[in-house]
């Protein structure tokens, strides 16, 4: 739809919100701003400044058109920064994506180069193993490859191909660094709907509780997990591509669109030609640095709350922002969660996969609502055009080989998963902030049911999650208790995810035990029913108070009221001394054994969990 005449108003929250961030932000943001835009100043094209032989190197395996065009320097030189593997079926469809570019690119005078590749680790295949201590390390690897990538001074834009967990932050955050160049996200889409979500966690929990042997597991897991493309619950992977989307940086109704379709293809192709306009020959350069400002972090965080999406976002957007020169905190998080609505019901927050959300209308639907609802800033830049994020209300279709964009419907395709600012379903965001005596922490709440949001039981102690696992096979834990898994934060062990428990605690939940849990880990994005008060911070190894509780202390877990404490009194807490771990004994990581002993120094999980460097 095109600019309304009369802009909608604004909440008052949201402009409050906006304005404390750009605040709080102020010297940092400027400070940003002032690096990109000296970056940008090089010449014509940013390899003017390079000399001849830089340029012979960088181009001597070039086709020779190519050559032509990037030897006279006057034609943008677009970066392919890819995540392709072919293990990760969310990446297996970035393969032919190069030659597709390259192809569009040159139809619009430009050329383009596959500047670097970055790794991609699937969350979905390290989970309950070592390899999961990797996995938030590898955000801040894949910014330095991005980083990289994009340092040879060749490059006028950016196409980041990539789609999961870690892999788009870490994507964001080094082509933030390179703030100056021009950027569009490029997605694979999920996978065709296989065996429903619901009917897969069910397998799971049958195979926790013994009922079923692996083979029953892994058929039901392979009919879950059947093709190329991204998994379909609304985990990190998904979050990402809506965040994507609604901070401007895909190429609208971009984001849900199934790999292998001709629709697909045009999009990815339309995003090569699209950023060739983005540069500095074209006709409206847009540097990503720009596009990334606080109205588009406020977006962002508008978007997650009001889809309920992953908690890992609580880490990775903060990361992101901070780049930027933007500083946002969990109390932004919790202060848009009091005024966002919850419009979209998809696993785990409901039944329906991302291809059914996409089909009742998805992002487009989502945006306008949003927009109409004065709860998104609708004058941001964006890789779209000077419309702002209203270009995002409407959908691509494809017609003779024409791709072009139309307005979404009116009505929700299915009200059952999209719903209307008019009747959410839920008046608040499916996220919150808890804090008391055991410190700040962050709850999903979308996914739990609302009886399940307060739990008041004795605290039993974990300092890895095989020991939880162990005690519920030794038939020690049917009984009501909150499992407090510590030594899982970042200076630990990487903060790994701990998705592996949520079988064997929805068991127990299901069999009316009131269970929850407390950690200084991560939990899946697709992690649901079972109350979890995760990103404890500080975390235990850093001298938390997390490492004060005992075997029997009662823990109170108020999602509601936002409290997270121990029913202890004050002057006994006050005097305990927070437990010491050898890590060694219980964690024997791929993570540790990378870096032969050596210490990851990082920030807290409020800031974003950031490795900075190494010490010994």
């Amino acid at each position: 739809m095109p600019t309304p005449s009369t802009p909608p108003v604004l909440h008052p929250a949201l402009l409050a919100i906006t304005a404390r961030i750009r605040e709080r932000s102020a010297a940092t943001r400027q400070a940003y701003l002032a690096r990109i835009d000296a970056a940008g100043r090089a010449g014509p094209v940013e390899r003017s400044q390079l000399g001849c032989t830089n340029l012979a190197h960088a181009y001597a395996a070039a086709p020779a058109q190519d050559k032509i065009w990037l030897r006279a320097q006057h034609a943008p030189n677009i970066a392919i920064v890819s995540a392709y593997n072919d293990m990760l079926s969310a990446h297996q469809p970035l393969q032919v994506y190069p030659e597709w570019i390259k192809q569009a690119a040159r139809e619009v005078g430009a050329t383009a180069q596959f500047a670097g590749g970055v790794p991609a680790m699937c969350d979905g295949v390290t989970q309950g193993k070592p390899g999961m201590e990797l996995s938030l390390f590898s955000r801040d690897v894949i910014a330095m490859a991005t980083g990289v990538a994009l340092s040879h001074n060749m490059f006028d834009a950016t196409l980041c191909l990539g789609v999961c967990d870690k892999i788009v932050p870490g994507l964001l955050i080094g082509a933030l660094s390179f703030g100056h160049l021009p950027t569009i996200f490029v997605p694979a889409g999920p996978m065709p709907s296989g065996l429903s979500n619901d009917d897969k966690a069910k397998v799971r929990q049958r195979f926790a509780a013994g009922e079923i042997g692996q083979e029953a597991l892994l058929e039901a897991e392979e009919k879950a997990y059947h093709t190329a493309g991204t998994c379909t619950f609304y985990g990190t992977a998904n979050s990402n591509q809506m965040l994507m989307e609604i901070m401007g940086l895909h190429l609208p109704g971009s984001a849900f669109v199934q790999p292998g379709t001709p629709l697909r293809e045009a999009l990815t192709r339309e995003a090569a030609r699209r950023v060739a306009q983005l540069t500095r020959h074209g006709s409206q350069f847009t540097p990503v640095g720009h596009v990334i400002d606080e109205r588009a972090i406020v977006n962002g965080l508008v978007g997650l709350l009001a889809t309920g999406g992953s908690t890992n976002h609580t880490l990775h957007l903060v990361a992101m922002a901070r780049t930027a020169g933007i500083i946002i905190n969990w109390d932004d998080f919790d202060a848009l969660s009091a005024v966002v609505p919850l419009l979209a019901r998809v696993y785990p927050n409901g039944s329906a996969d991302v291809n059914q959300f996409h089909a009742a209308g998805g992002m487009a639907f989502l945006i306008r609502e949003l927009l109409e609802g004065g709860l998104l800033h609708p004058d941001v830049q964006t890789v779209a055009g000077p419309e702002g994020l209203w270009h995002y209300t409407r959908q691509p279709v494809l017609a003779q080989g024409r791709l072009s964009w139309q307005d979404v419907p009116r009505a929700s395709g299915d009200t059952s998963i999209v719903a209307t600012m008019a009747q959410p379903f839920s008046a608040d965001g499916g996220l919150k902030v808890l804090q008391g005596n055991l410190g700040r922490a962050v709850i999903k709440v979308s996914a739990v049911k609302p009886a399940n949001r307060v739990v008041q039981a004795p605290a039993v102690i974990f300092n890895a999650q095989e020991e939880l696992i162990a005690a519920y096979k030794r038939g020690e834990l049917n009984r009501d208790f909150v499992a407090v898994v510590r030594f899982q934060g970042p200076r630990a062990n990487g903060m790994p995810e701990l998705h592996s428990l949520t079988p064997t605690l929805a068991n127990l939940q299901d069999q009316g035990y009131k269970v929850a849990l407390v950690t200084d880990g991560r939990m899946s994005g697709a992690s649901g029913k079972v109350p979890a008060a995760i990103h404890v911070t500080p975390e235990a190894m850093a001298g938390g108070p997390l490492g004060k509780v005992r075997d029997g202390d009662i823990i109170e877990l108020d999602a509601l009221q936002g409290v997270l404490r121990a029913l202890v009194p004050d002057a006994e807490w006050q005097t305990r001394e927070p437990a010491r771990t050898d890590l060694s004994a219980n964690h024997h990581g791929s993570g540790r054994e990378l870096f032969g002993g050596m210490r990851r120094v990082v920030s807290g999980a409020e800031q974003g969990a950031t490795t900075f460097g190494f010490e010994d």
